[in-house]
């Protein structure tokens, strides 16, 4: 006989009335905080892409370095997503959510003060841990809140809101690095917002609590993120540091599977895993990991590399640059919430999906085709598709697998979607850098030394031939890393033409729970 520890009662003052209740508005103002803690997280990520040309330059740094700075933020957010998502299965989740801003806002005090590379590189991992938790949280919460009839509405707004974060740092970043403010106040900008939304946390979101025993997986949680970590690392430093085919690279991969082999007999066998396994028996679940894996690699390498061939190859200035990645912000932003709308109006996301995901390898294949002379009418066309195609994916792909399984998975299998698209931008990013310093440092250097550690240069500075053959050089690196990019969201697209549409849910996660633990309940009274 198995037998389950029931719900323990919890003081008055942490219960709340069910949220779905609630009006449009009340719940608006209930996840307004979210809203603007997950803004600020994005944009630390994205607002230092325009930045980062100067940030190097200034701190004396390499291409290298250049990557890690994004890297080693992602590194972290992705290696702790599925943790932050397993821990709002089992603890209360505004706390979780609070816990994480203040990860976030440590983290970017220290990036905005750091007097040289390395402990800018430090203060990413600490903004990493914080944008980890809000990645997992601020869906996990909105999905225990407004069922999935209603969340495309708010998943509209809330994929608004990334796409103005992700495309829209640039710009932000681009203004302050010119202003007398400098690069720092990219790091510094957001910490009042960050601190604010703590604060309106605490007064507007009410979420029950359930008290239980727990047995947190942490053999889990330390093999995924060895595994993991060992995994990115593998992919930045292999083909700059050492060959893709080396002692390296053999030694890296093998102990980064075999970790996350271990990890998975862990998770099969311990009663409350990080990741559980059952999640992979579910389709929707399992494909849209996939994709998202898969879309990952397409928007973080664009949003990352497009802001360096902008400043770069084109030769515009940080604020000019920002500037130019307007019209893929407005793309998603449009996309993301019409979609949203429509969904909630019809019930229908499928079709979605499907455009967004043929959108996305037309984009990255125009890409393919620039070079340092493209005009910027091109380049907005080119944008408009790929932020569309983004736009249409990445939020409804979270939908499809919150809608698909019980509300005691929920955190789980949310974080499990993000933890995946985190991890394929991350790679991403660390191979494709890694792929651009090599090319340009044999474009520039033929025959010579290659590896990427060669200063990121400052176009305004260089003499004439040197800065056209620099340009030449940046221009065409990006096109190839495009072009690279569109297998990768051809096989995304295959994934979500397997995925299976379902009607969409009318309860939210709060209430489902609260079936489920009263089915369970009655299931146990019967034995």
């Amino acid at each position: 006989m198995t037998t389950t520890s029931s719900p323990t009662p919890v003081p008055a003052e942490d219960e709340a009335a069910p949220i779905a209740q609630l009006t449009p508005r009340q719940t608006v103002q209930a996840i307004s905080g979210l809203m603007m803690g997950m803004f600020v997280a994005i944009l630390a990520g994205t607002v230092v892409s325009t930045a980062l040309p100067r940030i190097i330059h200034d701190l004396g740094a390499s291409q290298s370095s250049y990557t890690w700075v994004v890297t080693l933020e992602l590194l972290a957010m992705t290696a702790t997503v599925p943790l932050w998502g397993k821990l709002a299965d089992l603890y209360n989740n505004k706390l979780l959510v609070q816990l994480s801003l203040g990860f976030f806002v440590v983290g970017s005090v220290v990036a905005g003060l750091a007097p040289n590379i390395e402990v800018l590189l430090g203060s990413r991992v600490l903004q990493g841990l914080g944008a980890g938790g809000l990645t997992a949280l601020v869906q996990i919460v909105m999905a225990a809140i407004i069922p999935p009839r209603e969340l495309g509405r708010y998943s509209g707004i809330f994929g608004a809101i990334f796409a103005s974060a992700t495309v829209g740092g640039p710009l932000l970043g681009g203004f302050l690095v010119d202003s007398p403010l400098g690069w720092r106040a990219c790091f510094l900008v957001g910490v009042p917002f960050v601190l604010a939304a703590i604060v309106l946390l605490q007064r507007t979101l009410k979420l029950p609590t359930v008290r239980r025993e727990v047995n947190i997986d942490w053999w889990g949680a330390f093999l995924i993120t060895a595994g993991v970590s060992t995994l990115l690392v593998w992919s930045s430093f292999a083909g700059s540091k050492f060959e893709w085919a080396s002692g390296w690279s053999f030694v890296l991969v093998a102990v980064a599977l075999a970790a996350l082999v271990a990890a998975v007999l862990v998770e099969r066998r311990h009663p409350e895993p990080i990741i559980p396994m059952d999640l992979f028996r579910n389709r929707t679940v399992t494909l849209s990991i996939v994709a998202s894996a898969l879309v990952g690699v397409a928007m973080f390498g664009g949003s990352v590399f497009l802001a360096q061939y902008f400043q770069i190859a084109q030769g515009y200035s940080p604020t000019k640059a920002g500037l130019m990645s307007l019209p893929m912000i407005l793309g998603m932003m449009v996309a993301s919430t019409i979609a949203g709308g429509l969904i909630t109006k019809y019930g229908k996301w499928k079709i979605y999906l499907v455009v967004g995901s043929i959108l996305l390898p037309i984009g990255l294949a125009l890409f393919g085709t620039i070079d340092a002379h493209t005009s910027k009418y091109m380049l907005w066309a080119f944008m408009i598709v790929l932020g569309v195609g983004i736009g249409l994916v990445m939020q409804n792909l979270v939908l499809a697998a919150q809608n698909d399984v019980p509300a005691r998975e929920l955190g789980a299998a949310t974080s499990a979607v993000s933890f995946f698209r985190s991890m394929g931008g991350t790679i991403g990013v660390s191979v494709l850098g890694a792929i651009l310093a090599n090319k340009v440092t044999e474009t520039l250097n033929p025959g010579g030394a290659s590896g990427g550690s060669s200063a990121v240069p400052n176009v305004a500075e260089l003499p004439e031939q040197a800065r056209v053959a620099v340009e030449n050089a940046y221009g065409a690196a990006t096109a190839d890393l495009f072009m690279m990019s569109v297998p990768f969201a051809v096989l995304a697209l295959l994934a979500v033409l397997f995925i299976k549409e379902k009607a969409l849910l009318t309860t939210s996660g709060a209430e489902r729970r609260a079936e489920e633990e009263a089915a369970g309940k009655l299931v146990q009274d019967d034995v």
